[in-house]
């Protein structure tokens, strides 16, 4: 069965790839291959998962015949196996829904614009992600995290609007300098071992200064990618200038990429640092990440903008756990269980958040929050998703964000971090703040007669209600998340003595 999950491997990166380059040369049946390769890769992405349950192995797949050392190999373990699974959800969603934002209008050459290349970039992006999550050596990471920044500044940038050219150039030249950084990086590695494979690593990394140079200067690049504060100056203006499918893009599944790294590089080559004071301090930056992306986002007058905040506050929870993680005992599986858990929850609800506040934009034509005043009637599937992505991003029961938290707050108690679990109870209180503030304003009584309200086509309605529902549904997704991230976890969670 091991076997029958290899041969597919190459698929999830092949078929995103040629429905891109099929939309890029015939842009007038771009949503053909558009629909057809997010239906075929989500098809495979889904029965590579059954397989991968089933068989309970990890799966490898030598690329052109030649594995490591000397070649490249594919990795398809529990940990990968979400990510590419998460990765495939969002994607119909998010197919689904462009057609209907960014149908031309008016037959207008900027609406065209859009159009033609938002189909190749997005599955040029898709077929990155899964290259990056099956990617099992330093190099190949490097090459999968390059291209999936120059698709996803390329999609900041299609909206041509001067603020908005300014946040993709800003975009673009932090993530060039974080993949600079993990170069060098890996450099350092190859220097120091001789090999670029991560499991080859794991094995025979020690504590010398090649490995701490190292460590330094791949943690200071990834966190620059994932927005990290204070290194979240880029994210706000690009998250919230970008068209909403691509605002949704980013927050939800780009920013979650160079993170995945971070937590893959760290787990297994660079375990031989977890008692120093990087781990500490990169939860230290988490903490500081929720409470200043926090009050930022109650401070915001634009929807787009507050969501925006609220991502770079929510990223701060996927560190706060990393001390704890990297000093687990071989088989704990429960800081990383609440990491995946809480990364998917996150990606849901806020790709849920940025859907629907693109159809309030689209339907009133601003995203100030005042402009929202009275859109209960008119559009209440856009309100009900907003609401219940709230209520996962607050982390209120029933909800993924609840059973994270709650695996967070029980890590840290276990291990006396008493002071982790202020700051995820105050987070989630700053949370519920800037979630009623847009929640009030769309039960207010307009201030005058809304007639202009555009209607929303059904395939920008649905979408954002159905992520934020999954959302809630992870409630119950816990045993089977952490059954498989079982799958690889001996290799996953080897740690020094």
């Amino acid at each position: 069965m091991v076997a029958d999950i290899a041969f597919w491997l190459p698929l999830i990166i092949l078929v995103p790839l040629l429905a891109a380059i099929g939309a890029f040369l015939f842009p007038r049946h771009s949503f053909r291959f558009a629909f057809i390769g997010t239906l075929v890769t989500a098809a495979v992405v889904f029965g590579s998962t059954g397989l991968l349950w089933q068989d309970k192995e990890v799966a490898r797949h030598a690329v052109g015949g030649w594995g490591a050392p000397l070649g490249i190999d594919m990795v398809l373990d529990g940990l990968s196996m979400l990510m590419l699974l998460l990765t495939a959800v969002i994607g119909l969603a998010i197919t689904s829904y462009a057609r209907g934002y960014f149908l031309p209008k008016n037959n207008s050459s900027e609406s065209w614009h859009q159009y033609n290349y938002f189909w190749p970039l997005w599955l040029f992006l898709w077929a990155a992600l899964n290259a990056l999550f099956l990617s099992g050596d330093l190099f190949n990471l490097y090459v999968t995290l390059e291209l999936l920044g120059f698709s996803a500044v390329a999609l900041t940038a299609l909206v041509r609007k001067p603020a908005v050219l300014k946040a993709a150039m800003r975009y673009l030249l932090v993530s060039l300098s974080g993949s600079l950084m993990y170069l060098l990086g890996v450099v350092f590695l190859y220097a120091g071992y001789g090999t670029l494979d991560i499991a080859l690593l794991g094995a025979v990394a020690t504590n010398t200064p090649e490995l701490v140079a190292a460590a330094a200067l791949i943690t200071v690049g990834l966190v620059m990618k994932t927005a990290l504060f204070p290194f979240h100056f880029w994210l706000p203006p690009a998250h919230a200038n970008a068209a909403a499918p691509v605002s949704a893009l980013l927050s939800a599944l780009v920013v979650k990429g160079s993170f995945y790294i971070l937590l893959r590089v760290w787990l297994v080559a660079l375990h031989p640092l977890a008692d120093t004071f990087i781990p500490q301090l990169l939860s230290g930056l988490g903490m500081a990440a929720i409470i200043w992306g926090s009050l930022q986002a109650m401070r915001q007058t634009q929807l787009k903008m507050l969501v925006a905040y609220s991502t770079v506050a929510q990223l701060g929870y996927l560190f706060l756990l990393i001390p704890l993680l990297l000093r687990g005992r071989g088989d704990d599986i429960a800081p990383l269980a609440g990491i995946v858990i809480f990364l998917s929850a996150h990606a849901l609800a806020k790709a849920a958040a940025f859907l629907s506040a693109g159809n309030l934009l689209y339907a009133v034509g601003e995203d100030r929050l005042s402009s929202l005043d009275g859109l209960t009637r008119k559009m209440p599937l856009t309100l009900a998703a907003f609401g219940v992505a709230g209520v996962s991003l607050i982390a209120l029961p029933p909800s993924g964000g609840f059973i994270a938290k709650w695996l967070m707050l029980n890590v840290a108690l276990e291990h006396g971090y008493w002071w982790l679990m202020i700051v995820v109870i105050g987070g989630g209180l700053m949370a519920a703040v800037y979630i009623m503030r847009v929640m009030s304003h769309l039960f207010l009584e307009a201030r005058g007669h809304k007639s202009d309200v555009k209607p929303l086509p059904l395939c920008m309605s649905w979408p954002p209600f159905g992520l934020a529902v999954l959302a809630i549904l992870l409630v119950f997704t816990g045993v089977l998340v952490t059954d498989m991230l079982v799958i690889g976890a001996p290799w996953l969670l080897e740690v020094a003595p």
